[in-house]
């Protein structure tokens, strides 16, 4: 689904290139607020995700875009990386960062806008995958919104290019918003989302692999627990109605907490 290439390696980690960046994309967009732009190269990194993630889907300088591109992939070859391969199959459960996981597809908890988190530097998967991803994660997402004409439904699931992740695709999925106690409509809508990024999958040929955030466990409030009875429950029911359609499916467990919730149901 890549279009066009991306740019040879630059200079991620050089300040001065950093700064120019930050502070073109400053100017770039009426909606990014000013940020001041510190003095390391890990903090003004910081300051240059802070203002992608408040930025709107509008268009960008092609130049400009150039240039942050060479950024991000020279971060994405720089980032230790975990192959799927590497794990068990079919089902297995993998304690860290789902932007550092070469799967095919990593599934992506998003909200209903489908543009991503735009609260700076937030610590959701939504905020860290468009962060890996870069920009045009949030334009294409835009774009497909824009067609669409209306929010994206809990339960379902979108495909999109994963840009500069380690996976080539993401699947963003809805997950059901749990204010107060627990219900079976809540349980339902998190089963449709996990067959939905599934089904999805499936009718990518490419796919073989697919890694799953913990849907809905964030700031959607759904108990963690439950959560991964849900998700192993339902994967392993996919699995079993589709023998051979996919080679692994991963739980991420990006907490300590949620490792221990994934083992208790091995």
């Amino acid at each position: 689904m890549r279009t066009e290439p991306l740019p040879p390696p630059g200079p991620a980690q050089d300040p001065g290139a950093l700064t120019a960046l930050a502070l073109r994309l400053l100017g770039d967009d009426p909606w990014t607020p000013e940020f001041p732009v510190p003095g390391d190269a890990a903090a003004r990194r910081r300051v240059l995700r802070a203002v992608l993630n408040v930025r709107g889907p509008a268009p960008m300088d092609p130049g400009l875009l150039g240039v942050l591109d060479a950024v991000l992939d020279g971060e994405r070859r720089q980032r230790p990386v975990t192959d799927v391969s590497e794990l068990p199959a079919p089902v297995s459960v993998w304690h860290g960062d789902i932007t550092r996981l070469a799967a095919d597809a990593v599934v992506n908890a998003a909200n209903d806008a489908l543009l991503g988190c735009f609260q700076p530097l937030h610590d959701c998967v939504d905020n860290a995958i468009h962060s890996a991803a870069g920009p045009r994660l949030r334009e294409e997402c835009h774009r497909i919104m824009s067609a669409r004409g209306r929010p994206e439904p809990t339960g379902t699931a979108t495909l999109t290019p994963g840009y500069h992740l380690p996976a080539p695709f993401v699947l963003h999925t809805v997950g059901p918003i749990v204010r107060g106690p627990l219900s079976a409509g809540h349980e339902a809508a998190l089963a449709r989302s996990y067959r939905a990024c599934l089904d999805l999958a499936a009718e990518v040929p490419r796919i073989r692999s697919v890694a799953f955030c913990g849907i809905g466990t964030g700031v959607f409030g759904f108990p963690k627990g439950p959560a991964a009875r849900i998700a192993v429950a339902t994967v392993r029911d996919w699995l079993a109605a589709r023998p051979g359609r996919l080679d692994r499916v991963v739980f991420v467990a990006f907490t300590a907490e949620d490792l221990e919730f994934y083992r208790e149901l091995r």
